[in-house]
């Protein structure tokens, strides 16, 4: 195969040297949330459910909001899945817990009425172990709010993840 520089001279090492400069410079990937994550996340949950006798809609999401896993435990109708799944998005979209959104709610005009604002607790968002990187969100509905919290928080721990930002 033969190189041509801008000149027409035939310049494989040239090119050899560029592909190495570029690699040389090249950031490491953010740490991501994926499948096996997301399904610890899940075990998590239903492990803290089962251990309280309560049963759960939990969705995890991506940083973008894209659905990489869920559950619905026993007893819960379909439209407890789809407010696990907007707690979630949420919760990815702004980086907080959606215990906090309505907190947020009252103290800034129009925030209740913004894309992505649950105010009900149950969504928090997923950060890499180190607590550096948001990674995505984890929603959880079909009981009491608190204990929706409370639920979402040990499927992010289980899964030896943090649910806040490291030094908050």
């Amino acid at each position: 195969m033969a190189f041509r520089s801008v000149t027409g001279v035939a310049t494989p090492a040239l090119v050899g040297m560029a592909f190495l400069a570029s690699t040389a410079t090249a950031q490491p990937s953010p740490p991501s949330l994926g499948a096996q994550a997301a399904q610890a996340i899940i075990s998590g949950c239903t492990q803290h459910a089962r251990g309280r006798g309560q049963s759960h809609a939990i969705a995890v999401v991506d940083a973008g909001g894209r659905l990489l896993a869920a559950l619905r435990m026993d007893g819960n109708g379909f439209g407890i899945m789809d407010f696990a799944l907007a707690k979630a998005a949420a919760a990815a979209a702004w980086g907080f817990p959606t215990a906090r959104m309505a907190e947020a709610a009252q103290g800034t005009p129009g925030f209740a009425a913004a894309p992505h604002v649950v105010i009900v607790p149950g969504g928090v968002p997923v950060f890499s172990a180190d607590g550096r990187e948001r990674i995505g969100a984890v929603g959880v509905s079909g009981e009491a709010p608190a204990d929706d919290a409370a639920c979402a928080e040990a499927g992010v721990i289980a899964a030896g993840l943090r649910s806040a930002r490291a030094g908050n």
